[in-house]
């Protein structure tokens, strides 16, 4: 009796304790009563609640990087605006997102993932909400930044996250497959769900996150604190990689209204090479820098990194190029357009799943090779055959783009860095795939505005696509021959 006695007060002491210290209660209880942590509080937070919260939180992240695609003519008819304004409502997110998730990866690591995300995801609801009460096309583009700002804090520690939930390296090559599901359906079904919302109004397409932010928010509450440590800031690297990716997508959207040959357009491409090479010098001398570069010196990191750049130029730019074609030229309606993506969204929503497990039997080299080159045979002919083929023909097509590529890369890039460097490395990584979305949309842009004719804009905009595709295929020939299950570094 007397040692039951002696325990129950040496629990109700470190109750105390934590009350004083302000630690969290629920690690102090887990301290104290290994037999309740093996139980109810085990159930509590589920690797399950943390998997949901991160699958939605990058369905919203991913949605609304191309949501607005199919409303884009529909904005411009509400709220004025040529090309160029409608551009920076699609890059106003994709710009901010990508130049500040190199320092949104160690936020992940300093404070928390748990607690970087659940702020950020508020932060995001209260943006979309904006976008969808703006009241002219600068409100719109501004919230939109907002929305790219926070986006980029939720993206990595929502990786982050999961890294933490599933330790074992099979299980966590699976949890990311489902994870990347919710990055591909939003991908594939953003086209789809923008049109049928846009039927009633383009606004709902930015309400939407608020129900679904409350949502995750609620899931997010059943998930333990993340670990966190000390990560000293690196100001001088997100200075000049804003600078950087802000003045080179300027110089990109405005070359197609003004030329390359403008002085303000030249004046952008230098100040983003100036800014580049200041952000390699202080990446390289400083003594806590964002972007290690010797990350890079891992041949699949490099790799990865590479062919997450490459796919989301065609992944991210054939529903910008497509959305305005099937309107402005097929005459098809913003619910008509989203019709034509559907069998893209079911193959992405279908394949994702399971792309890991496809992995585990043919290797991850062989997976995102043989997809990188059955999306770029899929760019080539939907640049040919366009002008002439039924929407149905295009609709069958665009199956061809890509959808068992990311989660496989996703997987064999974690599983090639020690765990502490998660957040850091998936900073890098999303860093590239939304540069490359960027780019795509100003490029593509800037094509279609041109001094040639929209068509010829359209095809020249999926051929480079095509490319680019083709030649992370080859550079994915360098990635790990075998299936990455174990965590290794070359």
């Amino acid at each position: 009796m007397r040692r039951r006695g002696d325990a129950a007060a040496s629990r109700a002491r470190s109750v105390r304790t934590a009350s004083r210290r302000k630690e969290p209660l629920v690690s102090t209880l887990l301290a104290a009563n290994p037999r309740r942590a093996g139980h109810g509080l085990r159930d509590a937070s589920s690797p399950g609640f943390t998997l949901a919260a991160a699958v939605l939180g990058f369905f919203m992240i991913t949605l609304d990087a191309v949501v607005v695609n199919v409303a884009l003519p529909s904005i411009r008819a509400g709220l004025g605006g040529g090309l160029t304004g409608l551009q920076w409502v699609v890059d106003g997110y994709t710009l901010m997102f990508a130049a500040l998730l190199l320092s949104a990866g160690s936020l992940a690591d300093r404070f928390g993932a748990r607690r970087v995300f659940g702020a950020g995801l508020a932060v995001f609801v209260a943006a979309s909400a904006a976008c969808g009460l703006a009241p002219a096309i600068g409100a719109l583009v501004g919230a939109r930044f907002v929305q790219g700002a926070v986006a980029a804090v939720m993206m990595p520690s929502s990786m982050a996250l999961i890294g933490q939930a599933y330790p074992d390296p099979v299980r966590r090559a699976r949890a990311v497959a489902v994870w990347a599901m919710g990055g591909a359906v939003a991908s594939s079904s953003g086209p789809l769900l923008g049109g049928v919302l846009t039927v009633v109004s383009w606004r709902l397409i930015f309400f939407i996150n608020v129900p679904a932010g409350a949502v995750t928010l609620l899931l997010l509450a059943r998930v333990l604190p993340s670990p966190h440590r000390a990560v000293p800031f690196d100001r001088g690297g997100l200075i000049t990689a804003v600078i950087a990716m802000g003045a080179l997508t300027y110089g990109a959207i405005e070359a197609g209204a003004a030329g390359f040959a403008a002085p303000r357009v030249v004046a952008a491409f230098a100040v983003a090479a100036g800014a580049l090479a200041a952000f390699v010098a202080v990446q390289a001398r400083g003594v806590h820098p964002m972007a290690p570069l010797d990350l890079f010196r891992s041949r699949t990191v490099a790799v990865s990194v590479a062919v997450g750049f490459a796919f989301i130029v065609g992944y991210y730019g054939l529903p910008f190029v497509m959305s305005l074609y099937l309107q402005q030229l097929g005459g098809l309606s913003p619910l008509g357009t989203g019709a034509v993506f559907l069998p893209m969204m079911l193959t992405g929503a279908a394949l994702t799943p399971v792309s890991a497990r496809i992995a585990e039997r043919l290797g991850a080299r062989v997976l995102i090779t043989a997809g990188l080159v059955v999306m770029t045979a899929g760019l080539v002919i939907l640049a040919v055959v366009a002008p002439s083929a039924p929407a149905w023909a295009l609709a069958g097509l665009m199956v061809l783009v890509g959808p068992l590529v990311m989660p496989p890369v996703t997987g064999v890039l974690l599983n090639s860095v020690p765990e502490q460097r998660a957040g850091v490395v998936s900073g890098v990584f999303n860093t590239s795939r939304q540069v490359g979305g960027a780019l795509a949309i100003a490029v593509f842009g800037a094509l279609l505005a041109g001094p040639g004719s929209f068509l010829h804009g359209v095809r020249v905009g999926l051929l480079i696509a095509a490319v680019v595709a083709l030649a992370a295929a080859a550079a994915s020939l360098l990635l790990p021959a075998p299936a990455t299950g174990d965590r290794r570094k070359d």
